[in-house]
């Protein structure tokens, strides 16, 4: 009984560590956004990692996605002859949870391991040690153009995946089903409102936050060479994702059971 509220103590108080690490790290950031100079030329790199070569793999996903959406629900909805409501169906769920959610995930498997990856690998070798004796602030160098590319990139994305999602859908509807063009795209629009978008944008927004405060958090506190930053790398991509699922299901209620 000793041992094991032993171990429950020292779970609770990493916990608790690494929660205020990462709260002192977004506070860091946030102070340092406004502050100058402003590295616009990191910024757009990142912003081209993040979001342009992003495109390739959000658009394959986001076609599938919505390609099996379709198929999928066109089987139950055949058993009521329902078909017609695929594209509301598909509509409404890439703009709510699957568009947001699935660019997140692959955003912060593909991203979020990067970031981690190259911060832990300047942890590691002390470059980071080194901007500090050239009185340069790691946080304003190497977060926050991050932060800023991942803000606004990833709803974009989002949106783009939204599209593409919606396209997938319709390919299935009017080349498999043999639901016209009109009643497609009249069914696919009409049980849309602006809630669903926004959203769905809101949502991406703070996935985005959270992806680069985890990575850049494990990566500045990468330890014990390649293996450390390599353990860093795996524990921000499995934190990125089980937050991003847990905030989605927060923000899900919050929108359409709470405010409402």
């Amino acid at each position: 009984m000793k041992k094991f509220a032993q171990n429950l103590g020292h779970g609770f108080m990493s916990f608790l560590r690494y929660s205020g690490g990462m709260a002192i790290l977004m506070g860091q950031t946030l102070f340092w956004i406004p502050v100058p100079p402003f590295r616009r030329k990191q910024l757009f790199e990142q912003m081209s990692k993040i979001g342009v070569d992003s495109l390739p793999i959000v658009s394959l996903i986001s076609l599938f996605t919505g390609m099996v959406l379709a198929l999928q629900s066109a089987y139950q909805m055949k058993k009521f002859s329902a078909e017609m409501y695929i594209a509301s169906l598909v509509a409404v769920s890439m703009l709510r949870e699957l568009g947001p959610v699935l660019t997140a995930l692959i955003v912060a498997g593909r991203v979020g391991a990067s970031i981690t990856a190259e911060i832990g690998t300047m942890k590691v070798t002390e470059q980071i040690d080194a901007l500090e004796t050239l009185a340069t602030n790691p946080v304003k160098y190497l977060v926050v153009p991050r932060f800023l590319a991942l803000i606004l990139m990833l709803p974009l994305l989002t949106a783009y995946a939204d599209l593409v999602g919606i396209i997938g859908g319709y390919i299935i509807g009017v080349y498999k089903l043999g639901i016209s063009h009109g009643m497609y795209m009249k069914n696919t629009w009409q049980p849309l409102r602006y809630k669903d978008f926004y959203t769905g944008l809101m949502k991406s927004f703070f996935f985005g936050v959270i992806t680069c405060i985890v990575a850049c958090y494990e990566g500045m506190n990468a330890d014990g060479g390649a293996e450390g930053v390599g353990r860093s790398t795996t524990a921000s991509v499995v934190t990125s994702f089980i937050l991003i699922i847990a905030s989605d299901c927060f923000f899900t209620a919050l929108f359409y059971f709470i405010a409402k």
